[in-house]
């Protein structure tokens, strides 16, 4: 899942870690040290008087008369730092902060290493379809925490930009999230849901599918199917409940959608049904008709939560469409079907962002237990794990 968007971020820590090791090997005059180039140094073995090997055998080498000052540096090195500090320094990201650091065996990076990187990192995002002004805000989440951060030289730069993309990517996808399963188990009974988004997205597969979900909780639910517009929605969702053995209130095709959804929340309150499920019409926020429904809706059942289902595959469109339902009749939160079959997860890293309402779950399959609970932070660590 989202396996095209994750290459395109590793490859990002790569070229990051390949341009400061550049960029070091020029200040330094030297070609990078073995485990600046992937490997991850070995600890030095501890000789019986206390050094470890690399200190024993570099005693030898230092000069006659270059004793150690109090804060450990030889006459030498105390000098050499003293002329880099006065240096000429042209700002905080200038040579004299570079030279400092290189003394000390760190190296900075700075924004110049970084441009080319990030430059590619956004074109990477806008191709799988990260929205423009969520892409922008990780470039300058991840360009925020790297430029200035200092390393010393047998780090891996890879690290830190593992680090700096897990934390913005989390800020932009964490936006809004709550608890799914404590607002239910803290919620007055019924606590009614209402399904809406565009036609062909897999919006009453994802109700069977949230049914069994709760049924595996121990909450009871009843369908009632609220979309009497289409032909055929009654035996598509009948189908799904006889599959799950749940009752399903239903009407006439052409009939008043509140008036269906009211009488599952009354049939619920009759006989302890913990969840009422509620199927909408299939449409699009400039269908004025539909969208009086939904407002009537809101009137007449006064839902707890509206969830917006979308396919993950639709990238930029989902994205678009999330924020439209939730200007025209606010949303709670969302379902992404197809997540499996999606490689680039553009929506799954923008709709949060972009309508301030968080993912809730995924639809990884067709079977009814093909529903995942959205973690923003076990997506993220998929994504920037090494």
């Amino acid at each position: 899942m989202f396996d095209g968007l994750k290459d395109k971020l590793g490859r990002f820590r790569e070229d990051v870690e390949e341009t400061a090791e550049e960029s070091a090997a020029e200040a330094t005059g030297e070609e990078p040290p073995a485990d600046e180039q992937g490997a991850e140094p070995a600890d030095p073995e501890t000789t019986a008087e206390g050094q470890s090997e690399t200190e024993a055998e570099a005693e030898p080498r230092a000069k006659p008369g270059a004793e150690a000052g109090a804060g450990g540096e030889t006459e030498a090195e105390a000098g050499a730092e003293a002329e880099a500090e006065a240096e000429p320094d042209d700002g905080d990201t200038g040579f004299g902060r570079k030279a400092r650091s290189l003394i000390r065996g760190r190296v900075v990076l700075e924004e110049e290493d970084l441009e080319e990187p990030l430059w590619d990192l956004q074109m990477a995002l806008l191709e799988s379809d990260v929205e423009m002004s969520v892409a922008e805000e990780i470039l300058d989440g991840v360009r925020e925490k790297l430029v200035g951060e200092t390393k010393v030289l047998t780090q891996r730069t890879g690290n830190l930009v593992t680090d700096a993309l897990r934390e913005a990517l989390l800020e932009v996808i964490s936006v809004g999230q709550f608890d799914f399963e404590e607002r239910v188990a803290q919620a007055e009974k019924p606590l009614v849901i209402i399904f809406t988004g565009v036609n062909g997205v897999g919006k009453t597969t994802s109700i069977a599918k949230l049914a069994r979900y709760l049924e595996e909780r121990g909450y009871s639910s009843v369908l009632a199917n609220g979309d009497t517009y289409r032909a055929g929605a009654n035996e598509q969702i009948r189908e799904h409940a006889e599959a799950l053995g749940k009752k399903l209130i239903a009407h006439e095709q052409g009939g008043d959608p509140a008036a269906v959804l009211y009488d599952g929340v009354e049939y619920a309150r009759a006989n302890d049904i913990d969840v009422v499920l509620g199927d909408t019409a299939g449409r699009l926020h400039t269908s004025n008709d539909l969208m009086a429904q939904l407002e009537k809706i809101d009137r007449v059942v006064d839902p707890d939560m509206t969830l917006f289902v979308d396919e993950s595959v639709a990238g930029q469109d989902a994205v678009r469409r999330a924020k439209e339902f939730d200007d025209a009749a606010e949303i709670d939160g969302t379902i992404l079907t197809k997540a499996d079959a999606d490689s680039q997860g553009g929506a799954a890293i923008s709709i949060a962002a972009v309508t301030g309402k968080p993912i809730l779950f995924l639809g990884t399959g067709q079977g009814y237990d093909d529903l995942a609970r959205f973690d923003p932070e076990e997506l993220v660590e998929d994504l920037v794990g090494e």
